[in-house]
């Protein structure tokens, strides 16, 4: 049990590590989108879940865990996003 554990904790650790390379990008795009209006893009949302979803159903993973983990995941850095650009434009 300790071995799994261990392992679990290590992927966490991995994780982590990911989604702060995402917020990189996160920031990037901050930087990037000329207006405001364009940090909150649905259509990007949609493709991003999609996407998710096949990646997913690929690897064996239950699409409804990633579904409500991404959407969650991508509001929260639209939400990040915006503060940046607001900071960014003030």
């Amino acid at each position: 049990m300790a071995e799994v554990r261990a392992g679990i904790d290590a992927l966490d650790r991995q994780l982590v590590t990911l989604m702060a390379e995402r917020l990189g990008y996160i920031a990037a795009a901050a930087r990037i989108k000329p207006e405001r209006g364009a940090v909150r893009d649905e259509w990007r949302k949609a493709d991003v879940l999609a996407k998710v979803k096949a990646a997913s159903e690929a690897q064996g993973v239950p699409p409804e865990l990633t579904a409500d983990l991404w959407e969650r995941m991508v509001e929260f850095s639209i939400a990040h996003e915006f503060v940046l650009f607001d900071r960014k434009n003030s």
